[in-house]
């Protein structure tokens, strides 16, 4: 309560009304897999197009090198094409990948990701300088400058008199004079406009460049004190890692690694150059890296992707190493954004049944399954079906068939890529109460095989979601179940209905947290909460011809005791009633007889 010391008019607000409600999204997609290249610890990486997914992870992947487990880049592309606008992908890899590096001098450049990849990339490194200016006086080892800007402490500087050069290491900077780590023995100071003399600092830039993918990165320093210290200023690269290694002061620097003669960068490969006689490391980074040329470009070697065809299901499962250090399935701990997941084209049980654990676990996700493409048979799809029972799951078969940009031909996809894309194109258009289904399957060609209406009819009710084929209609989706036993959850639509609700009232309501326990607070949660069902119901998403037939709210002596209240607890209790979907039309004719 305000203090009131002195007679006067105080103007004070309060808030008493309800607490504006934003839904939370439904069509963020989640999708794990095997990629080209990219990340594979920490967070998933977010992406709105297949472009964006090519220069993170790259193209597509060739069934000869990578076999069934290629499936990760076309399902992206079939969720953009389907209607989706937002992915985060989780690039995984066996565990005997290995990434490729290159050495020169003191300097070690390591492939960003595991990888055969890398083999395809050039890194160039050329002297650079990020300041440059005349000296106007010296005393020792304090040089006034005509401009400081630039110069830092710690920079390895170069004196130039004309004729030659020293080095020196910028101790501090105040004004404009600069103080080095030792005398200047040269004669560099000179006030005349377009001398020759000068000082500057002396820095390397790094250039990597992978098929249409440059990364530059300019007037990096050696010293881990320096502001522009390369493996900092490096860091967030998406193709290399840079590490400056430590050699013993007066140690000869080590040969460079395999670079093309002259800096010249053709597309064929340079003969490994001969041995070079050991040297001192030179005064400046790029001396220092080996340089003595116009530039120096590696080749990183020793990359592979690993035993591809033998991966194992725990490494698309993961592992929980703690924040920024997971991997896998387990890397989608830390993501709050995700509603739809799926790993596509992996049909492994063990990693099926994971992903659905995961889903429940966190109770704001749903998981997309696919079948075995050569799983033709209606019972042989329904023994697999019957592995699982989650409300939280749907399944679809057959697979698609699309053109595959990669092999420049059609072949056969899982559907999760596509349905993941048709989850988010419905809605976004009608509302995530509208169930996904009786939409056309965009880009599909054709299906791995088809079913008929009483094939259906033993798939359907246990939860296998067909996509069909029909004559003048083309290619839908022609199912809206969950893999679930329980009657209360059969359709999808209504698990994911109750997600978004239960998750938006989680995402808006942290304000009551710590709020007195009292009537008021009660009053005004029942106020919130109702004003948000009651945008639900006026758009569809519940029924009934009023909102007391759509949903209620209830909050205070009737879902609480005292004994709650003493410990804290604020009890609301909220009942909706979803909508479900026309599954079945049925018109029932009969014969008038005319009198």
């Amino acid at each position: 309560m305000a203090e009131y010391l002195s007679p006067g008019v105080y103007v004070e607000e309060y808030d008493s009304g309800a607490v504006p409600m934003q839904g939370v999204g439904t069509s963020t997609a989640g999708f794990i897999g095997i990629a080209d290249r990219g990340p594979v610890i920490g967070q998933p990486q977010r992406i709105t197009s297949f472009a964006e997914y090519r220069r993170i992870y790259g193209g597509y992947l060739s069934a000869a090198d990578y076999g069934t487990a290629r499936f990760l880049p076309y399902a992206v592309e079939q969720f953009f094409i389907n209607g989706g606008s937002t992915a985060y992908v989780m690039r995984v890899a066996p565990e005997n990948a290995k990434t490729g590096t290159a050495q020169a001098g003191v300097l070690q450049i390591s492939a960003a990701s595991p990888g055969a990849w890398a083999d395809n990339m050039r890194v160039t490194i050329i002297p650079s300088y990020k300041a440059k200016t005349q000296v106007y006086a010296v005393n020792g080892a304090d040089l006034t400058l005509k401009n400081t800007d630039g110069f830092n402490v710690g920079d390895t500087v170069e004196m130039f008199d004309g004729s030659k050069s020293a080095y020196a290491t910028v101790k501090s900077v105040l004004d404009t004079t600069v103080t080095l780590d030792a005398p200047c023995t040269l004669n560099v100071a000179d006030t005349t406009v377009g001398t020759a003399k000068y000082i500057r600092t002396c820095e390397i830039t790094i250039t990597a460049r992978l098929d249409e993918t440059v990364e530059v990165f300019e007037n990096l320093s050696l010293r881990p004190d320096a502001l522009n210290y390369a493996p900092v200023r490096t860091a967030k690269s998406d193709l290399i890692r840079v590490e400056v290694l430590a050699i013993p002061a007066g140690a000869p620097a080590p040969a460079p690694a395999p670079a093309k003669p002259n800096g010249k960068d053709d597309k064929k490969e340079a003969p490994a150059p001969a041995p070079a006689a050991p040297k001192a490391a030179g005064n400046t980074p790029y001396e220092k890296c080996g340089g003595t040329g116009d530039s120096l470009v590696l080749i990183l070697a020793g990359g592979s992707n690993g035993s591809v065809g033998g991966i194992t299901p725990d490494v698309y499962l993961g592992k929980d190493n703690g924040p920024g250090r997971r991997t896998g399935l387990q890397a989608f701990r830390e993501n709050s954004m995700v509603s739809i997941m799926a790993i596509p084209g992996v049909t492994m049980p063990e990693v099926q049944a994971g992903l659905i654990a995961f889903c429940e676990n966190r109770m704001s996700m749903f998981a997309i399954l696919d079948v075995p493409m050569d799983l033709k048979k209606p019972t042989d799809v329904v023994n697999f079906r019957d592995m699982y029972d989650s409300t939280y799951a749907a399944m679809y078969h057959p697979w698609l068939q699309m053109y595959d940009a990669g092999a420049k031909r059609s072949d056969f996809f899982p559907p999760s890529g596509a349905m993941a894309g048709i989850y988010a194109r419905s809605d976004n258009q009608r509302g995530v109460h509208k169930a996904p289904a009786n939409e056309i399957v965009q880009g599909c060609t054709g299906l791995s095989c088809s079913y008929n209406n009483a094939e259906q009819d033993l798939l359907n009710p246990i939860g296998v979601n067909l996509i069909r084929a029909f004559p003048g209609r083309g290619i839908r989706v022609w199912g809206a179940r969950t893999i679930s036993s329980n009657g209360l959850w059969k359709y999808l639509n209504v698990r994911r209905l109750f997600i978004y609700v239960e998750e938006s009232i989680r995402a808006n309501t942290n304000w009551v947290v710590f709020e007195p326990n009292s009537e008021v607070l009660w009053g005004r949660v029942i106020r919130t909460i109702s004003t948000f069902l009651a945008t639900c119901w006026r758009d569809g998403a519940l029924v009934g011809s009023s909102p007391d037939q759509a949903y209620f709210v209830e909050c205070g002596p009737t879902t609480m005791t005292q004994d709650d209240i003493d410990n804290g607890r604020l009890i609301c209790q909220i009942g909706i009633a979803p909508v479900k979907p026309a599954e079945f039309v049925i018109f029932r004719i009969t014969q008038k007889t005319a009198e």
